[in-house]
């Protein structure tokens, strides 16, 4: 379970005449996660998804509020601690290019402090899970965009971790590659794992997600399943409730 307290992020952006002026990307956000959940993060460029995420995998300090982790009941207070139960995945994560994917989780399970054993048991768990035998020692500069996104996804998977946060995973992806990763997601959610999900794909998060949270200029304005939503606003899809609600509150500000 991972569970973020009244979360704020405050920015200083710089302005004309040099003055300066405070935004908060994200404005107060609580909001918890339990294990076996899939909860998606929706919201307009600017919104504040990316930070909050940041934050919650305990990459970015939060200016006010706090992120906590527990695994099978047990409190983790030790935020290195806490990494190593998280598997995070940014929309423009980097890999080195000159490795092969196989080397690439090699390195990363000497890392986590794996025996040369366990990664080797885990990189083969690993491949089945995400289709990765085809292209498992080629290089990754050498990868198709579904395939490096893959390797990065499997990166996350090298430690086992308790709980995943995945930022636009399947951006840009064909249907293919984009379904393996869904159809990983759901397995994880089975397998008891905590899915904290940000998209911009509507009919995939009505598809995925047990329950979705909406941001706007950095608070939540709404929550609940997507089928409590759609009946909440009167909508037939999870598109038409997104863009209904996003009216109502006007255009994200320019942060």
């Amino acid at each position: 379970m991972i569970t973020a307290d009244h979360l704020i992020k405050t920015f200083i952006r710089n302005e004309k005449r040099n003055k300066k002026r405070e935004i908060n990307a994200v404005d107060g956000v609580s909001l918890r996660v339990d294990a076996g959940e899939i909860v998606g993060i929706l919201g307009p460029n600017g919104a504040g998804k990316t930070t909050l995420l940041r934050m919650m995998s305990k990459l970015m300090r939060p200016t006010s509020g706090t992120v906590s982790i527990q695994i099978k009941q047990m409190q983790v207070s030790d935020d290195i601690e806490a990494k190593r139960h998280i598997g995070y995945l940014s929309n423009n994560t980097k890999l080195y290019g000159r490795l092969s994917a196989r080397e690439l989780l090699q390195m990363l399970g000497v890392l986590y402090g794996l025996s040369e054993q366990e990664t080797a048991k885990r990189i083969e768990v690993i491949s089945e899970i995400l289709s990765m035998d085809s292209f498992l020692d080629n290089r990754i500069e050498k990868l198709s965009t579904g395939q490096t996104q893959r390797a990065s996804i499997a990166r996350c998977l090298v430690h086992d971790p308790e709980v995943y946060i995945f930022d636009e995973p399947t951006l840009g992806l064909d249907i293919i590659s984009s379904a393996s990763i869904i159809d990983f997601m759901k397995r994880e959610r089975e397998r008891g794992k905590t899915v904290l999900y940000s998209t911009h794909y509507m009919e995939e998060a009505e598809y995925l997600c047990d329950r979705i949270v909406m941001i706007h200029q950095g608070r939540i304005i709404r929550e609940g399943t997507p089928a409590g939503l759609k009946e909440q606003m009167g909508k037939e899809s999870l598109r038409d409730v997104f863009a209904e609600l996003i009216n109502m509150e006007g255009m994200p500000d320019e942060h």
